[in-house]
């Protein structure tokens, strides 16, 4: 039967995450809809990544399994079609092996998390960016966020409700960096992260760029290996995944 990988950009807003929950509304679920309308058959969507509620997608895969072959631009149309008025949108379709499988054959995933750090609020960026009001330290903040690359035991970052069977992973890339109009952005890289992680991480590199913690606190927090020693868990708002690698 064929195969199809979808990349995604939703926003996340109106949803509970990705992966369809009874009765509440997931990015999942819409698309298992839209497919249905396509195809008359119920159609199960595989995705790269579980993103929580609020949680936004420049660049999510997924994968479905057809009984009948379509012309890629039509699955991509018909998918833009029934789906709306979601913020969703398919941005490509393409037929690829039967072996491929958006998640298990993920070999990196690249998350951006964006700060609005100014003053007044933004009234075009609600609901897209963590607002602080308060000025960051971004030196402090890059020099704290390489405590955290590397294989380590994240314990103190990954949720209570997480159901990964080790807190052992390994962080690739984690780098704070200026971006226009007043923003932070911070991007996370590895090959997977634990439910809650990402944004774990940032909050408690937050409490660095604002004189709560230093680079030592940090570390610290990360041995600790508690979740009771993690700083705050950053809204959901700021979070993007951006690019799953194959």
């Amino acid at each position: 039967m064929p195969r199809y990988r979808l990349l995604i950009e939703y926003d996340g807003t109106p949803f509970v995450g990705w992966q369809s929950q009874t009765n509440r509304r997931s990015v999942q679920g819409d698309l298992s809809e839209a497919l249905s309308k396509l195809t008359g058959e119920q159609i199960d969507v595989h995705g790269a990544g579980r993103t929580d509620a609020g949680v936004h997608a420049i660049g999510q895969v997924a994968h479905v399994t057809l009984t009948k072959t379509y012309p890629d631009y039509v699955i991509r149309d018909a998918l833009n079609f029934h789906v709306r008025p979601a913020p969703i949108a398919v941005r490509d379709v393409v037929e690829v092996p039967e072996t491929f499988d958006a998640r298990f054959s993920a070999i990196r995933r690249h998350y951006l998390y964006r700060i609005s750090n100014r003053r007044a609020p933004s009234a075009l960026q609600a609901n897209r960016v963590w607002w602080i009001a308060k000025p960051l330290d971004i030196e402090a903040m890059q020099q704290a966020a390489d405590v955290l690359v590397g294989h380590h035991d994240f314990t103190t970052f990954r949720s209570t409700a997480c159901q990964a069977k080790s807190p052992m992973k390994t962080v690739d890339t984690f780098t704070v960096t200026t971006a226009p109009d007043d923003e932070i952005h911070i991007i996370a890289t590895a090959r997977s992260f634990m439910h809650n992680q990402v944004r774990s991480m940032v909050g408690s590199l937050k409490f660095v760029g604002d004189g709560k913690w230093g680079r030592a606190d940090l570390h610290a927090a990360l041995q600790a290996r508690d979740r009771v020693q993690c700083g705050v868990v950053a809204p959901a708002c700021g979070l993007y995944l951006v690019k799953v690698e194959y």
